[in-house]
């Protein structure tokens, strides 16, 4: 498989793809590229970008006309689950898995004010950024599914429903958000997000992140 990323430090979508790659356990290769640059409108174009008209991240599965090809976090997701058994990625319990399939379908198609007005970025840091009323619910929303999944299903571990599953995966980046701009979070979501910044595929994925020598100028300060 190869999958294609854009910028680590700023890309949500393409940590969502790597992470489900990753918890598939199925080898990957990974291309990355530097999103918005001056090659981008041309590489986009590319036989490689085709299919997902020049989206990221896109997952390739085998080569020549008959290859596999999916793009779209949540596409890839269920593409990987059906690969490997969707008890690799969601909750064995059909409360909790009804609930887990919930959360990431609603961070999939919601919270457009946090995704516009706080963007990604990983490198950087800021002393609790006054946020809009629009961010401010989708912080409140976000914070009150995270405690209903820790308190009725995260008994058997650290993360949203115990152990690392693709709600985590899907809401990882939020994890990255609320870090950069200083949001403030009760005791239980700090511990949740340590939990989920410190995971060894999430340290791999920031190590990688701050050796980027590319930047995106627009997301370099929030769209507040």
């Amino acid at each position: 498989m190869k999958l294609i990323i854009g910028n680590r430090n700023y890309s949500s979508w393409s940590l969502r793809g790597w992470l489900a790659c990753k918890q598939s356990g199925l080898h990957f290769e990974e291309m990355a590229v530097p999103l918005y640059d001056a090659e981008w409108d041309s590489q986009r174009r590319t036989e490689d970008f085709a299919p997902s008209a020049g989206k990221v991240p896109i997952l390739w599965d085998g080569e020549g006309p008959d290859a596999a090809v999916v793009w779209d976090s949540l596409a890839i997701i269920d593409y990987l689950a059906d690969r490997v058994g969707r008890d690799r990625f969601w909750p064995k319990d059909n409360a909790a898995r009804a609930m887990a399939r919930s959360m990431v379908a609603e961070m999939h198609s919601g919270y457009l004010a946090l995704r516009e007005q706080l963007p990604m970025n990983i490198r950087k840091r800021f002393d609790r950024v006054e946020i809009t009323p629009e961010v401010r619910a989708d912080v409140v929303r976000i914070l009150t599914l995270w405690a209903e999944a820790r308190a009725r299903f995260g008994q058997g571990g650290p993360f949203l429903f115990g152990t690392f599953c693709a709600a985590d995966i899907i809401y990882a980046p939020v994890v990255s958000r609320f870090l950069t701009y200083g949001v403030p979070v009760p005791g239980f979501a700090s511990a949740y997000m340590e939990a989920v910044w410190t995971h060894d595929w999430m340290q791999a994925w920031i190590a990688a992140a701050q050796s980027e020598v590319w930047t995106i100028e627009k997301f370099e300060e929030p769209a507040l």
